[in-house]
């Protein structure tokens, strides 16, 4: 037996919308005496049809329970013209009749059925434009300064004030935490000083800050790039103006006091590298890092992130040389002294390898490989390539290799800045990359045949003679492309050929 469905809707309480039980009160009117099921939704939007209760509705008509539905409201069913036309073509498949009880709606007829896509039409708009009023609420309100919600920055309580007549929030300075944030503008500030050296500075007697977190090299990033910390000035204007930001306020606003906010303009990244689009505000708090201290870090910064490349530079043997021991990467460490810089075990530093190392100076080292390279290739008997049928399988497989060891490049570039936690795990990532790339040059081997498995050395007949000539890419490509691994041990290297 088919029942006739009244369905309620309502999202948030309103003083002046219709309560749910109002709403099933009305609708049982309209069923005159009919036996009624209700299915009522309390909180959910109208938006869309993610609904409980209307999906309860819609399974039991599907299943023929139903041969008609009631709504106080049309909007309270759907706002959407697209899931209207779906429902209203479900409606019609299992011959529900449709009513609006205060809109007088009915679909049993062609020009209630006409009336009722017309009125969708408009109670979509009308969801639009409500979205556009809160859109455009909150670019206003962000413009004017007002405390907009999300996380407390580091460093600073939040109280209540009042702008222009309006109750909102703001920052103000909590010392203890302000304390941490200005020893980390001063000590980036300086010409030598990285991220990696920040954090060690800062973690010497404990990894948590006054928030109870662990401090890392990306936090301190994100706090070096928030201009709420500064005390801005003309010069910092000048800078986001550079960038492509909007400004909120005129120049002569800056006055060197305040600190700024930065929220999302036409770039929907919040807070990202790339500032053009971004709208930057004075904030009524104040700022307690000086104008030139931020703009140096903050510039330091950004030509940090803008000279990054996919390619180690400190070594044309960069992710080639491995600890024997532990199997994890051996990275550049630059110093002041005269040999400039050495091989250090990655493994060592995280507290994974205690295997003692003799100091590897990276120019002897390099000069030891170049003779080891020169050796090899003497000996090398170079074979032109056979053709293979599976040579196009092959150049894709060497391709996957060159990406995996550019992956390894970067994470390597990454080791000398991490914290031990974070360089444990990009070690396990440089491990299971090389794990990939060893699986692959087994594939590439069962693939050659025995008369071509030796890739075209042709070119390197004379590399040799010209070695000193080449560039820092081109010492690397030849690295890449006859190197496996070299593994270092206390006591020796051994160099694993490709060839």
């Amino acid at each position: 037996m088919t029942k006739v469905a009244i369905y309620a809707r309502k999202s948030v309480y309103r003083e002046d919308s219709i309560s749910i039980e109002s709403q099933i009160e009305t609708c049982k009117y309209e069923a005159k005496g009919e036996e009624t099921v209700i299915y009522q939704d309390n909180g959910f939007s109208g938006k869309n049809t993610d609904r409980p209760d209307f999906k309860r509705m819609m399974a039991d008509i599907r299943a023929n329970k139903i041969n008609k539905v009631i709504v106080y409201k049309l909007d309270r069913i759907s706002r959407s013209i697209l899931d209207f036309s779906e429902m209203m073509d479900e409606f019609q498949k299992h011959s529900v009749d449709f009513i609006s009880a205060t809109e007088r709606f009915d679909t049993s007829s062609p020009m209630g059925r006409a009336m009722l896509n017309i009125c969708i039409v408009f109670a979509q708009l009308e969801r639009e434009t409500i979205q556009q009023r809160v859109a455009d609420a909150y670019d206003s309100r962000s413009r004017r300064g007002f405390y907009m919600g999300g996380k407390i920055p580091y460093g600073f309580s939040k109280k209540e004030t009042v702008i222009d007549g309006i109750k909102t929030s703001m920052y103000e300075i909590d010392p203890i935490e302000a304390h941490d944030i200005k020893i980390i503008y001063e000590l980036y500030s300086k010409p030598s000083a990285t991220l990696g050296d920040v954090l060690r500075e800062i973690t010497k007697e404990s990894c948590i800050n006054n928030r109870g977190k662990h401090w890392n090299t990306a936090r301190i990033s994100e706090l070096i790039r928030n201009p709420v910390y500064v005390m801005a000035d003309a010069n910092i204007y000048i800078f986001y103006k550079q960038q492509g930001a909007n400004l909120c306020n005129p120049i002569e606003s800056f006055d060197g006091k305040h600190g700024c906010y930065l929220f999302s303009g036409n770039n929907t990244n919040r807070k990202t590298w790339d500032l053009k689009g971004q709208n930057v505000v004075l904030a009524p708090h104040n700022g307690f890092i000086s104008s030139d201290i931020w703009l140096t870090c903050r510039k330091k910064l950004l030509g940090n992130h803008q000279i990054k490349t996919c390619r180690a530079k400190n070594s044309w043997l960069a992710g080639k040389v491995k600890c024997g021991c532990c199997g994890y990467a051996m990275t550049i460490k630059k110093s002041k002294t005269k040999a400039g810089r050495y091989f250090i075990c990655s493994g060592r530093a995280s507290k994974v390898c205690n295997t003692p190392m003799p100091t590897i100076y990276a120019d002897e080292f390099e000069m030891l490989i170049e003779e080891k390279t020169a050796q090899m290739l003497s000996k090398l008997i170079i074979k032109p390539k056979a053709e293979s049928l599976n040579n196009n399988e092959i150049l894709k497989l060497k391709s996957d290799i060159m990406n995996i060891e550019n992956s390894i490049d970067i994470l390597v570039d990454r080791l000398t800045e991490s914290d031990c936690t974070t360089a444990a795990y990009i070690n396990q990532k440089i491990k299971k990359l090389d794990a990939d790339k060893t699986e692959l040059l087994q594939q590439i081997s069962k693939l050659e045949q025995a008369e071509s498995s030796l890739p075209n050395f042709t070119a390197l007949n004379n590399v040799m003679s010209v070695w000193d000539k080449l560039s820092f890419d081109e010492k690397r490509d030849v690295i890449q492309l006859i190197v496996d691994k070299i593994l270092v041990f206390p006591e020796k290297i051994e160099i694993v050929w490709k060839l």
